[in-house]
């Protein structure tokens, strides 16, 4: 059974939430901490939520803990277990083979858009961060490879210029956080990567929607028994 995790152990944060922004309830500023928490694999599937550490660790009671908690469940981010609180979700393989067709779909369409609509400036930002990637790799530094990789992506979200597109891709990269975080320690992961980004910002620059959609559904697209039997290792 996954042993309970603090997330304060994690990521560090501000220790209170005082009232110099109104625009957020106290609640609605742990859920988005936790789902970032989530959304960057610090929090791996079925750990539990401490509700009190949380509680200690933002300076208030467990009532806007317990309210993060339901927004995060609203979100299929977090499992509400009664007596045993709250977990991070924990899809079947099957589900998570499933969310990652739909992703590597949604990922597609990005990089169609982008092929199409990708601007100098967006594309001089994408070159800069594979640099970046390519430095990371060097140096195999994994959680900062993870962590340019992630900017990579948004950059061509970006690029698509579709804003209800790139926040369902997110939304379900988000879900899916823990398992493209782990790929990432897998051998040769850095170095395909490199290569598929590679072919991806080539597509893109050439304004190559067809190859743009089909490179980055390849690259995103987690069907091999391989990766089966990675995914089934959380279970």
């Amino acid at each position: 059974m996954p042993r309970s995790v603090s997330p304060a152990s994690l990521i560090p944060t501000p220790a209170t939430l005082g009232p110099d922004q109104p625009t957020m309830t106290h609640a609605e500023k742990i859920r988005d901490q936790l789902e970032h928490e989530i959304a960057s694999g610090h929090l791996i599937p079925g750990v539990r939520l401490d509700e009190s550490e949380i509680a200690d660790r933002f300076g208030v009671s467990r009532t806007p803990v317990r309210q993060a908690f339901r927004l995060l469940a609203a979100n299929e981010m977090v499992e509400l277990k009664g007596r045993m609180g709250a977990t991070v979700r924990k899809p079947s393989a099957q589900t998570v083979i499933e969310m990652f067709q739909v992703m590597a779909e949604l990922e597609g369409l990005c990089a169609r858009l982008a092929a199409r609509r990708v601007t100098p400036e967006l594309r001089m930002r994408m070159e800069r961060t594979h640099a970046q990637l390519v430095d990371a790799s060097r140096k195999s530094d994994v959680d900062g490879f993870y962590d340019i990789n992630q900017a990579f992506h948004e950059t061509i979200y970006e690029a698509a210029s579709n804003h209800y597109l790139a926040e369902q891709t997110r939304r379900l990269r988000n879900k899916t956080a823990a398992y493209r975080r782990r790929v990432t320690f897998q051998p040769n992961r850095f170095a395909s990567t490199l290569d598929e980004h590679s072919r991806v910002m080539e597509a893109i620059f050439s304004h190559n929607e067809e190859a743009a959609h089909s490179t980055m559904r390849d690259h995103v697209n987690l069907l091999s028994d391989d990766m089966r039997d990675f995914i089934a290792s959380f279970q």
